[in-house]
């Protein structure tokens, strides 16, 4: 049997509460890796750590509840990740929020809002880690952005721009830790049927089987993805079979930036 991807690896995954933040947990978990998860959530997070040591009972898993905005819980998150194993090898910017405003009628407290979180909190994590990630000889950051990040639709403005922003921030942050060691790549995914659009749906009414027949036509292949189908190209670009790739933006989206 060969030896797990990402066996000996330290990982921190922003929004590990769920979604695809907590497939890419597991994932990691079963690859070798130790993993601290960050969510604002904290009973998401706490049920995601649960299920994976109950599936794995040697993971090494932990978990801090903050807001990734808060520059001084990024520090302390890479902190814990340092002193409880030894470095950090892969950061993963995950966390997000969503609003639904047009862009006519976005408020300038709403834009900050969504700045703070895609933005600033994935800066503030790549600041924290920087340092450990150079130190690894081999770190890898990856960014999930969106496939809204380079197509175009109605009601998300403010939500895709800055997952657009994510892209350049990707390339520009390629460009300068390359002579660290340190590669940045992101990742773009489509629809995907992870816990949030479940809960929106069954608040509206819906059951989760209609719900499965409304994004035909938002890929070639005709379906949602499972949150894992997205985890595994993260795997897969944190880990050294990706090493001679970086600045580069992945689409995991059904061929929707192609329709």
């Amino acid at each position: 049997m060969s030896e797990p991807r990402l066996a000996g690896k330290t990982a921190l995954i922003t929004g590990g509460g769920a979604g695809i933040g907590a497939a890419a947990a597991r994932l990691f978990c079963r690859e070798g890796a130790a993993v601290l998860l960050v969510d604002a959530d904290a009973q998401a997070l706490a049920r995601t750590q649960d299920a994976i040591l109950q599936a794995m009972p040697q993971a090494r898993v932990a978990i801090v509840a903050a807001n990734v905005a808060d520059e001084a819980a990024a520090q302390a998150a890479v902190a814990q990740c340092t002193t409880q194993w030894g470095g950090l090898d892969i950061l993963v910017n995950n966390a997000a929020m969503r609003n639904y405003t047009a862009a006519a009628h976005a408020t300038p407290a709403e834009w900050q809002a969504m700045v703070g979180v895609n933005l600033v909190g994935m800066s503030n994590y790549c600041g924290a880690a920087l340092p450990a990630l150079r130190h690894s000889g081999a770190g890898a950051i990856v960014n999930v952005s969106s496939c809204y990040a380079v197509t175009g639709r109605k009601g998300m403005a403010l939500y895709d721009a800055t997952k657009a922003a994510q892209l350049a921030f990707t390339r520009s942050l390629a460009f300068e830790e390359a002579p660290h060691g340190v590669r940045a790549n992101a990742v773009c995914p489509g629809s995907t049927l992870t816990d949030f659009h479940v809960g929106r749906a069954q608040g509206s009414g819906k059951s989760v089987e209609q719900l499965k027949t409304e994004r035909k036509d938002t890929s070639l292949i005709g379906r949602w993805a499972s949150p894992e189908e997205i985890a595994w190209p993260i795997v897969w670009l944190a880990s050294g079979e990706a090493s001679f790739i970086t600045g580069t933006t992945l689409m995991v989206d059904g061929g929707l930036h192609i329709m």
